[in-house]
């Protein structure tokens, strides 16, 4: 009789956990979709006039936010930016003192710099998010000259036609937690 008293007890916590976590969704949400370094996210987003939610999702795209990461093509910091574009970034946004070591393993100057350059991806392709996104991953002639062949038009609903699977995957990844983040974190 205990035991079948104990069973009841158990069960009746067991549905009531996952009763709160339903219902509780956004909880369980923040805690699966975390967003490290807002004050920085917020403050480059808000320099550069680009997504805060957009900035997030790159970051976690490219490193779960952590710093000191390098990918096996050398991309380097937070937000993963290859050494010859992050110094390109630097010599046209006029930053001074940044250097690589900073870039690798400081999050609020990589958040900086990668703000910036997704800025100048925005503008160059016309504020077409998608296609910054795109070009962030492959580079913008990739992207420059998949648009001008009609190879692919730069929408979401045609990203299948990016002829690189990586980068197709990347874009699908980035508005995934771009859209999740939104959700999420409204106020952000």
């Amino acid at each position: 009789m205990k035991i079948l008293i104990k069973k009841r007890v158990l069960l009746v916590l067991l549905l009531g956990l996952i009763t709160v976590l339903f219902l509780k969704s956004d909880w369980l949400g923040a805690y699966m979709y975390p967003i490290y370094y807002k004050q920085d996210i917020r403050a480059s987003a808000s320099n550069y006039g680009v997504e805060p939610h957009l900035v997030a999702a790159i970051i976690r795209s490219e490193t779960n936010f952590k710093t000191g990461r390098e990918s096996r093509k050398g991309a380097i910091g937070l937000m993963q930016l290859m050494p010859d574009t992050a110094d390109w970034v630097i010599q046209k946004a006029g930053f001074t003192d940044v250097t690589e070591d900073m870039l690798r393993h400081r999050a609020d100057v990589s958040i900086e710099v990668g703000s910036w350059y997704l800025n100048s991806l925005n503008r160059q392709f016309g504020q077409n998010k998608i296609a910054a996104i795109a070009a962030y991953n492959a580079g913008p002639g990739n992207v420059r000259k998949w648009l001008d062949a009609g190879v692919w038009d730069g929408k979401m609903e045609s990203v299948k036609q990016i002829p690189f699977g990586e980068t197709r995957h990347y874009v699908q990844r980035v508005i995934y937690y771009y859209n999740k983040y939104k959700d999420l974190y409204p106020a952000f």
